[in-house]
């Protein structure tokens, strides 16, 4: 679902967790009693709400959920307990990790002897796509994905001289150029920064709006020849040299500190974030508004459920995701937690339509955000999509803290791409 930065601490919780279930040290999966499952998802979701909303449909059911870490720990985690021979029942996969999982079927049920098969029609091709292997075997099912939007201070934007209407935002920027320049009207109005960062906020933005990014729609790495990820690196770097970002690193403490004190007025906000905006900056709600990406349309994130091999409990882990992943219950976790639905069938529904969140100035979130999802051009995510980024953002953040030069910064970012994936 979401980028975060990989911290020790974590990442050693999680491996740890992961030695404790492996203790017969790759010994035979113990057969399960069908009665309960073992989940690990990751941190900062609240899977913790579908948990107790799956248990209203299954109360006899009894659910182990462990929140190991953020999305890449958890994606590491599943990696040792896979070579260790003690899996979990069910783990939420995030999309930029899923494809190397995908790259190995075998370690994995195939959801087609569950019937995924039968259902794989209810959500967006270009998403289930992504969880099916080579030889045809589904591994996972779509939880959410992140359309995009921009958040932004409407008391900051009029004390700016800017105006507040969402349409009428919308308007000042339909192109990431506009975006650009509304920033430098904004800081020269204020004297404070327009938005949190170049490196999530407009690169990560721009580079998941068009039909090429990383890979082709063969599966060759073409990073360093797409246009599209050009383009979106350029961006990014005129924002960090126009002096309209507030150098606030996404998902860190300054970050969401900043946040509340109104130090930046503008964010991109994939679907999932709102959430987190929410939650860290509490006293600012009805001070948000909500308007549409530069360019219409793209996505940023989205999770899988996929039940391992050697699962001890594979029916029950499959009852949970046929239950909580239809789309109905997708619709009613949207209503319930703002996770945007795979399953295109609601994106009509009138609870969809008009759904309204009163934190962000009741902006009708269902039809901004699956507006952003229907004009999107999709593209592939391969096994080293998430590496590739973190390669690009690095490079994008040391311009902006002043410690790259915007000259080299391309290079320099093609040189460790090719250092971390050996291609």
């Amino acid at each position: 679902m979401k980028f975060r930065a990989t911290t020790s601490a974590v990442l050693a919780a999680a491996l740890t967790l992961t030695a404790a279930a492996c203790g017969g040290g790759g010994s035979a999966q113990p057969s399960g009693d069908g009665k309960s499952f073992e989940f690990w998802s990751f941190t900062g979701i609240n899977q913790k709400q579908s948990v107790e909303e799956y248990k209203k449909i299954n109360p006899s059911m009894q659910v182990k959920l462990t929140e190991v870490g953020g999305s890449t720990e958890t994606a590491q985690a599943l990696t040792t307990a896979l070579a260790g021979g003690k899996v979990p029942d069910l783990v939420l996969i995030q999309g930029d990790d899923l494809p190397k999982f995908v790259q190995q079927p075998q370690n994995f049920q195939d959801l087609r002897q569950y019937g995924a098969d039968k259902i794989k029609g209810d959500y967006l091709d270009w998403v289930i796509s992504q969880s099916t292997a080579k030889s045809g075997e589904i591994i996972g099912i779509p939880t959410d994905v992140g359309g995009m939007a921009v958040a932004y201070r409407t008391d900051l934007f009029k004390q700016a001289g800017l105006p507040t209407d969402r349409e009428e935002v919308s308007k000042l920027w339909p192109t990431w150029d506009a975006f650009i320049e509304t920033g430098k009207k904004y800081t020269a109005a204020t004297g404070k920064a327009f938005v949190d960062n170049a490196a999530t906020s407009v690169f990560y933005q721009a580079v998941n709006q068009g039909p090429q990014k990383y890979y082709d729609p063969s599966g060759n790495v073409v990073y360093a020849t797409s246009p599209q990820v050009k383009t979106a690196f350029d961006l990014a770097l005129k924002a960090a040299q126009a002096g309209i970002t507030a150098k606030q690193s996404s998902f860190e403490d300054g970050w969401s500190a900043a946040m509340g004190k109104g130090d930046y007025a503008v964010i991109s906000a994939p679907s999932w974030l709102l959430g987190q905006i929410r939650d860290n900056a509490p006293a600012t709600k009805g001070k948000w508004d909500i308007a549409r990406i530069p360019g219409g349309a793209g996505n940023w994130g989205g999770s899988y459920l996929a039940i391992p091999k050697g699962a001890a409990n594979p029916k029950a882990a499959w009852d949970y995701i046929s239950k909580m992943q239809s789309p109905q219950s997708q619709l009613a976790h949207f209503l319930n937690s703002g996770s945007l639905p795979t399953t295109p069938s609601v994106y009509q529904d009138p609870k969809l339509l008009s759904e309204k969140d009163p934190f962000f100035s009741d902006a009708p979130i269902g039809k901004i955000y699956t507006d952003s999802l229907l004009g999107l051009k999709p593209f592939l995510i391969g096994p080293d999509s998430a590496a590739i980024g973190q390669e690009f953002l690095n490079a994008i953040t040391n311009v902006e803290q002043g410690k790259g030069d915007p000259a080299k910064a391309w290079d320099t970012a093609l040189a460790n791409i090719k250092t971390a994936i050996g291609k």
